[in-house]
């Protein structure tokens, strides 16, 4: 393989799992397309928005995982 996923990402003095960051980041990622979704009023197509909301981090952890994340 060319690239190794590593089994723990140092954070200062803790030791964290890649999926952990992936999440987070996904995360960041979900609440900034429902917050441009709510100010463009986009939001209100969605007949359930927390599901909405799950969806998108979900969507964002995943493509931040395959695209940026070493295979």
């Amino acid at each position: 393989m060319l690239f190794e996923i590593p089994a723990a990402v140092s954070l200062g003095f803790f030791f964290v799992p890649p999926i952990f960051i992936d999440m987070a980041v996904g995360l960041l990622l979900a609440w900034l397309v429902a917050r441009i979704l709510n100010r463009t009023g986009l939001s209100r197509f969605f007949w359930h928005t927390p599901l909405a909301f799950l969806g998108l981090v979900i969507l964002m952890s995943s493509l931040f995982g395959i695209l940026v994340l070493p295979p």
